[in-house]
C-alpha cells in the first residue's frame, strides 16, 4: 500500500488502489496537455484510482539532436502550473540538472530522475533537498538491486519520499526486456515500486534516429507487473500517438486507457 504521505502531500484519495502516473511524454502545447489530463482524471475519478499527471517540460535525452525537445521552459512550467489549478491534480516532471531541480520544485509535486541520469549523485542529492517526492527511474543498464544506492543518495538529504520505477533493461541493440524478478527485488528495498509499461516496450534508436516501440505489449506487461504486486503504473498516453512530438511509437492511445485500467484493477484486487 502507498505511504500515508501521498495522501497528505498530494491530496490523493483512494490509496487502497494502485497509483497511476500518466500523461503525454512532453509538454507539446496547452491543448494536448489539458485534453489528456481532463480525460485521465475523469477515468481515474470514476475508477477511484489515485492519479498524478505526468509531462516533461523538456526532453534532454533524445536520439537525434534534431528531435523535438520541448517548448520554452518557462512556458512549459506555466502550463503544468495551470494543469494543477484547473484539474486539482498533483504533477510530475523530469529534471536533468541540479539547477532544474530547484526551479521545477517551485511548480510540481514530484520530481522524476530520468533513467539515463539515475546514477548522477549531485542531481539525486539536489532533488532530495527540495523535499519533494522523488521518482527514480531505474537505468536500462542497472541491476535492480543497484537502485538501493541511488535511493540512498536521495535519502542522505533527509528525504525518504522515494519511488522506484522499472522501465526495462537493455537487451542487445535497440531492444528492452522486463525481468519481473526485478520488481520483487526493488520492493525489498522498502520503497514503493512503479512499473513503466510504455517505456518498457520502447525500441531505442530503432528508426533512423527516432526510437520505435511495440505498443501492443503495453497491456500484457502491465497486467504481469500488477500480478507481481507493484504499487503503481506509469503510462505515457496521448490523444493521437502518431502525431506526438516525442515517444509516439511507445505511447498508449488515450481512448484505450480506461479498459486497460479496469483490467489492472481486477488483478490488483486479487
Amino acid at each position: 500500500m502507498l505511504p500515508s504521505y501521498f495522501k497528505k502531500e498530494l491530496n490523493l484519495q483512494n490509496l487502497k488502489n494502485f497509483l497511476l502516473i500518466a500523461g503525454p511524454c512532453v509538454v507539446e502545447n496547452k491543448s494536448v496537455v489539458f485534453k489528456t489530463c481532463e480525460k485521465v482524471k475523469e477515468i481515474t475519478s470514476k475508477l477511484k484510482i489515485p492519479y498524478i499527471f505526468k509531462a516533461s517540460y523538456m526532453k534532454a535525452n533524445r536520439t537525434s539532436g534534431n528531435s523535438f525537445r520541448g517548448i520554452e521552459m518557462d512556458k512549459a512550467l506555466k502550463i503544468l502550473m495551470d494543469v494543477k489549478k484547473e484539474f486539482n491534480v498533483p504533477v510530475l516532471t523530469d529534471v536533468h540538472s541540479e539547477v532544474e531541480a530547484s526551479i521545477a520544485a517551485e511548480v510540481v509535486d514530484v520530481l522524476q530522475i530520468p533513467a539515463f541520469l539515475c546514477r548522477q549523485t549531485e542531481l539525486l542529492e539536489a532533488a532530495g533537498e527540495t523535499g519533494k517526492i522523488i521518482n527514480i527511474k531505474k537505468g536500462q543498464f542497472l541491476a535492480p538491486a543497484e537502485m538501493k544506492y541511488q535511493a540512498e543518495k536521495v535519502a542522505s538529504t533527509g528525504n525518504n519520499k522515494i519511488l522506484l520505477t522499472e522501465r526495462g533493461t537493455t537487451f542487445g541493440y535497440n531492444n528492452l526486456v522486463v525481468d519481473f524478478r526485478g520488481l520483487v527485488i526493488m520492493k525489498s528495498l522498502g520503497y514503493p515500486v512503479i512499473f513503466d509499461a510504455t517505456h518498457s516496450v520502447q525500441m531505442p534508436s530503432k528508426e533512423n534516429g527516432v526510437s520505435g516501440g511495440n505498443p501492443e505489449f503495453i497491456a500484457p506487461l502491465a497486467r504481469a507487473a500488477m500480478a507481481v504486486g507493484i504499487d503503481g503504473i506509469f503510462i505515457e498516453t496521448h490523444p493521437n500517438p502518431s502525431k506526438a512530438l516525442s515517444d509516439g511509437s511507445n505511447m498508449l492511445r488515450l481512448d484505450k486507457l480506461e479498459n486497460m485500467l479496469k483490467e489492472l484493477l481486477r488483478i490488483y484486487k486479487l
